[in-house]
Order: C-alpha cells, then structure tokens, then sequence
C-alpha cells in the first residue's frame, strides 16, 4: 500500500511539474520577444552589480537580444553603438567569427580542468606567447578570473615575496589618488574611490595613496611632462619615509579610469621605476583595463619613456600615443595584471605575469614557501583559447598600427566635439577618448545616457567626464555616426 502511494505521488508530481513547465516554458517565450518582458523577468530575478536597484524604476535596464561588430541590438529592434566595449572589454566587435572559431573548435577537446596538478595545451601555449611579447624579465604567468583577483594575486604575491626574502615587515601598499583597482577587499584597500570607502571601510585596511599626475591638475602654463615628474617628487617622498614597510606600490600606467579617464604623461612611469628600484618596492601596473593595446601600444608599460614634444596643458589635444614624442624604451614592472580585453571580450580571464626572481623566492621544499592562491577555473582552457584567438588578431592584422590610422581619423573629424564652447579638458591616449562637459544640469551623466540611446549610441559619462573606448573594428562610418551624434547630444544638454 506504500508503495502504491508512494507511485502516485510520483506520477503526480511528474504530471504537475509537466504543467508548470509548460506554462512556464509559454511565458518564457512570450517574455523573452520584447524589451519589456526581459526587463520584468531581470529585475525580478537578478540583482545587477554595481547599482541601486530602484534607480532602474527610472532609468530603465537596456535589454541586449544580439551584438555584431560594434553594435548591439535590442529586442524591439534598436540598436546601439557600444563606445564603452562593453564596460572597456571588446577589443574586435560581437560575435567575432575568429574568436567564435576558436571557442568551438575548444569546446570540442576540453572545456575545463583543474590547474592545481594538471596543466593543457592552451594556458602553456598563451603563457609563452604572453612571456615573448611583454616587457623583458615577465616570464611567469599566473592565472585567476577577472580583473579584482588578479589585484588580489599581485599584493599576496608581492608581501609573500618578501616574507620569503626575510623582510615579512614589508606588508604595506600605496596606489595613486583616485586609483580603482578593483572592488573585492584586498583590491578595494588600494582604490581611492569614496563610494566604496564610505561603505566598506570597516572591512578593509585603507592603504596610503601619493598624488595622481593626472594632466587635468597642471597648473596653467606646466607642461604635462613637468607636472608627472613634480608629482613623482611626493612619490620619492613617500618611498623615502616608508619603503622599509612597502611591499609595492600599484599603478594604473598612463590612464586611470574609473577616475574620469585621468591620463598623465609617461615620465611618471619611468620616474616611478627608478625610485622603487632604489628604495627596494615592487612596483605592480595594473593594465587591466589599459593594456592589449588600448593605449596604442599593446602593453602600456611600453610607454614609459622620454617625450619632449606634447603640448603643454590648455595647447589643443592632450596626445599620448607612441606617434607622438621621441622614444627610447619602456619599462618592465615586478608584475604586469591583464585582464578586461585579453579575451576580446568574450570570457573571464585575467593574468598576473612577474619576474623569474620573485618566481624563484617560491620555489622551495616547503609547501609555506609556494604561493598559496586559487581559483576554481583558473586558466580555464575556454578563455585561454579565446585569448590566443585574441592574440592572433593582433598579429595577423597589424592591429596597432590600424589603430594609430582610426586614432588620427578621429581626432580629425572630432574638431567640432573638442572646439565646443562646453567641451573643455579634451584628452587622448591610444583608443581612449575623454573631455568634460559644461552642462546647468546635475544629473548630466544620466540624461547623456538617456539622449545616447535615443540617438543609437551606448554613452556612459562618470559625473561630467564623457568618454569613448570603441573596440578596435569601429569604421570610419561609425567614427563619423559617434562624433556627430554625440556633438549633437551635449549640444542638447547644455
């Protein structure tokens, strides 16, 4: 008899589940062919990051069905320009058939193994490629998810070196002012963003920040140049009262970006090199966001050298692209982090390349000694391959030097954007863009992202500061359609 009822309970139950799922299934379909039913269902569901949620009561969420290229299409049948890459990630469009190539070809051999024991043909073969295109002595590679691990990995690592080394004293850190670094604890001690440190500071351990050389603070009539080299001097401070504590000091070279696209003249890097090699500070540079050629060379750390020919604050064009200026060479950092573009978009990935010494202050019989870190999908042999697809671009289709062409293109065309009245602090570095804008508005930043999207163009302004960081693929076409439009838009706001 029990086991009769226990049959038709289970009968029952498949039957109601049947029902539910074709019910549900009816509803799926009907919700997921319109812009609004997918918005119902995501806020019903999802809790989106780095957002107050009862914000999206009136501003709504854009709901994405497809990309192709630099666009993005909704579900209505609108489409936008995505000028940001997708929260800065998208180096060669949507749905870039190469890198679709490469993932299915992947997905037909090995999708995932663990890293810790094993190892495969993807993460050996995208760290050697990495080791002979990066700044000279890089040559290990240490893999976690995304951009705020691989923050977390570089000051483990850089405080467990010294411990090694003897000097467990060495525990401190100093980042830039207004720096961003990522936004879990260890990341979020080196980032000076007062959002976050309102809200979490009795979780973290706030870490001492020197002056940014962002150009926008030159004082009238000081080159670029001189303004970086006399903010290095609070930097030589610094090191000077503190390095017997300081493990590293961590940058974001020649452009910080959730500080409104702040970018500041290269002699700030070698500056910063010369002075943690005389005061015995590792010196990180977070390329997480500026690195797979955004700033017009692949690695920013490349552009570490001496200009003696950008113009000085307030004289046109804020420039700083390898065409510009003499060079000699770059600089090689104690850990170069990657993350962001090196997968073209497409997965999680980020990279922590250092240098063989510090490789070889883990390498010992003790298992205290070795570097204790992980993650789950660490190299996960999916983004690496979607890395090395990435890579292949780059090498087959002279993607820097395109860029530099697309770079001078803009700058051309744009004239009328950057001689506008409201327009003013007009700046930059490779394939980033960025200028304040005058506006009686408050919420500037929230009608130019409303305007941007009735005229097909994805716009995410930090307060005044309006920005541009396409991918790669964008045509003259498109570059034509961004300046116009967005001319258009400020025109409208001010």
């Amino acid at each position: 008899m029990l086991a009769q009822s226990r049959e038709l309970f289970h009968r029952t139950n498949l039957v109601l589940r049947a029902n539910h799922k074709i019910r549900y299934d009816s509803r799926m379909q009907e919700h997921t062919s319109s812009n609004a039913g997918l918005i119902s269902r995501s806020l019903s569901a999802v809790w989106h990051p780095c957002s107050q949620m009862k914000h999206y009561e009136t501003f709504p969420l854009v709901p994405i069905a497809r990309g192709q290229g630099v666009w993005l299409h909704d579900f209505d049948g609108r489409r936008y320009l995505d000028t940001v890459s997708s929260w800065w990630v998208n180096l060669f469009g949507h749905s870039n058939p190469r890198i679709n190539a490469a993932l299915r070809d992947q997905l037909e051999k090995l999708e995932h193994v663990m890293l810790a024991g094993f190892t495969h043909q993807p993460v050996v073969e995208l760290s050697e490629r990495l080791r002979a295109l990066a700044p000279a002595g890089l040559g290990h590679c240490f893999y976690g998810s995304d951009g705020a691990s691989a923050t977390e990995i570089a000051l483990k690592m850089s405080a467990h070196y010294w411990r090694n080394s003897g000097q467990p004293e060495k525990v401190q850190f100093i980042s830039l002012q207004n720096s961003y670094h990522g936004e879990t604890l260890g990341a979020l001690s080196v980032t000076d963003v007062a959002l976050f440190r309102d809200a979490y500071g009795a979780l973290i351990h706030q870490q001492a920040t020197v002056a940014s050389p962002d150009s926008r603070n030159a004082a009238t009539g000081e080159s670029a140049e001189a303004f970086a080299l006399r903010c290095a001097e609070a930097l030589e401070s610094h090191l000077q009262r503190h390095h017997a504590q300081l493990a590293a000091f961590i940058i974001e070279p020649l452009v910080q970006g959730a500080a409104g696209m702040a970018m500041y003249h290269p002699a700030y890097l070698r500056r910063a090199r010369e002075l943690c090699d005389e005061y015995g500070v590792h010196l990180i540079a977070d390329e997480i966001a500026v690195g797979m050629g955004r700033t017009g060379t692949l690695f920013a750390c490349e552009q570490g050298k001496s200009y003696s020919d950008l113009p000085p604050k307030g004289e046109g064009a804020f420039v700083l692209s390898p065409s510009v200026g003499k060079l000699d060479r770059g600089i090689s950092p104690d850990f170069l982090l990657l993350s962001k573009g090196i997968t073209g978009g497409y997965l999680p990935l980020s990279v922590v390349m250092t240098h063989d010494n510090i490789y070889q202050a883990f390498y010992a019989d003790e298992t205290t000694r070795g570097f204790l870190h992980s993650h789950s999908y660490t190299g996960n042999p999916l983004a690496c391959r979607a890395a090395l697809a990435t890579l292949d671009i780059f090498a087959q289709d002279d993607v820097l030097n395109g860029n530099r062409a697309r770079a001078a293109f803009f700058n051309h065309l744009a004239r009328p954007l950057r001689e506008h009245p409201a327009v003013y602090n007009w700046r930059n570095t490779g394939m980033i863009w960025a200028f304040e804008v005058r506006s009686k508005h408050a919420d500037f930043a929230q009608r130019c992202f409303a305007l941007g999207l009735q005229h097909e163009l994805l716009l995410r302004p930090m307060g005044n500061t309006v920005y541009f960081m396409p991918p790669y693929v964008i045509s003259e076409d498109e570059m034509q359609l961004l300046a116009a439009r967005t001319l258009s838009i400020i025109e409208a706001l001010v």
